[in-house]
């Protein structure tokens, strides 16, 4: 980018020599969110023109991923009977996203309703919602599913970068529904999971880069299970105890598409917010119906063969669930 000063505005691109890039150019998809495609179209234009001025070098294929790729899907194109001009504007496009007026990934609605059986479920939901074509003026071109899956069955690596520590990966089930569903249809296509990586740039002096299953481990380690954590939660009565249950729901989300979750993580959860006496008596008090979308959640990641449970768990939790729904339909009940 050609930055204009002292704005920090771009106003223009410029190509780095291979000389001085020392490396091969690499080929990138980005999917875009509805929010991004609204606010700042004009990102969209110059990732596209960069892409455009990449395409168009005279450099060989080893040099140049892009051109590589453009060349390769071009020609595929063309036997399907695509013309040339056609086949290498679809060829070209490298940034994807909602249909007009729709937001959000698909994902997260498809896992909370357990409609679901294979990474190809999620996949097709993904590609559904993802598959729209855009174009350097930040508009629309046409729902393109059978090039955004040619796209993500060529990732090698995924990446999200977050910029602020006030949320992340387990604070909302947009992180998944987003850089989970990317990753569930890499797997789903390819048979084999991407590189996948999570940025946090909240310190730009001291950006840092961890794997997706370290990142999982540490927000695991660093809060879920974190005491002084759990203890601030429960001030928030009602809404804390929510809280806890999307914590552990979002974390099965992730591990129904990423497989960033460990039994000794899930043992951690059925122990420290299902089981343990204390957590009950307080749920039970504040948001019963908290408890039991947690052990719900739980039995759910056992039946789907996510976590091997220990029997022993197995059948508290399930003595739980039942417990707790006898009450809570006899609350219905008034």
């Amino acid at each position: 980018p050609v930055w204009r000063r002292p704005s920090q505005r771009v106003c223009g691109l410029e190509i780095i020599p291979l000389a001085e890039l020392q490396r091969p150019r690499i080929d990138v998809t980005a999917r875009i969110s509805g929010l991004f495609r609204d606010a700042v179209p004009n990102a969209i234009r110059w990732v596209d023109q960069a892409v455009r001025m990449v395409r168009d070098l005279d450099e060989s294929d080893e040099e140049n991923y892009v051109r590589k790729h453009v060349l390769s899907d071009t020609a595929w194109l063309k036997e399907q009977g695509e013309t040339q001009e056609s086949a290498w504007e679809r060829a070209s496009v490298r940034i994807f996203g909602d249909p007009p007026g729709v937001y959000g990934a698909g994902v997260a609605d498809l896992l909370e309703s357990k409609a679901w059986e294979t990474l190809d479920d999620l996949a097709a939901v993904y590609t559904r919602f993802s598959g729209t074509a855009y174009g350097g003026d930040g508009m629309a071109r046409a729902y393109d599913p059978e090039v955004f899956q040619r796209r993500m069955a060529g990732l090698d690596v995924t990446v999200k970068n977050e910029d602020t520590r006030e949320t992340h990966m387990f604070s909302s089930d947009d992180y998944n529904a987003y850089h989970g569903g990317m990753i569930a249809t890499v797997r789903a296509l390819t048979g084999k999971a991407p590189r996948s990586y999570t940025g946090d740039s909240s310190d730009r002096q001291r950006i840092v880069l961890r794997s997706v299953a370290e990142e999982a481990a540490r927000l695991f380690r660093g809060e879920a299970m974190n005491p002084k954590f759990i203890e601030g939660m429960k001030k928030h009565g009602y809404k804390g105890a929510s809280d806890l249950a999307n914590y552990l729901a979002h974390s099965y989300q992730w591990d129904a598409t990423s497989a960033v979750m460990k039994d000794w993580m899930y043992e951690g959860y059925a122990r420290k917010y299902v089981l343990d006496a204390g957590m009950q008596e307080w749920m039970q008090e504040v948001n019963p119906w908290a408890l039991h979308r947690m052990a719900e959640t739980l039995l759910e990641a056992q039946q789907r063969g996510l976590w091997n449970a220990s029997q022993e768990t197995l059948d508290e939790l399930r003595s739980l669930y039942l417990s707790i729904e006898g009450d809570l339909e006899e609350r219905a009940e008034g």
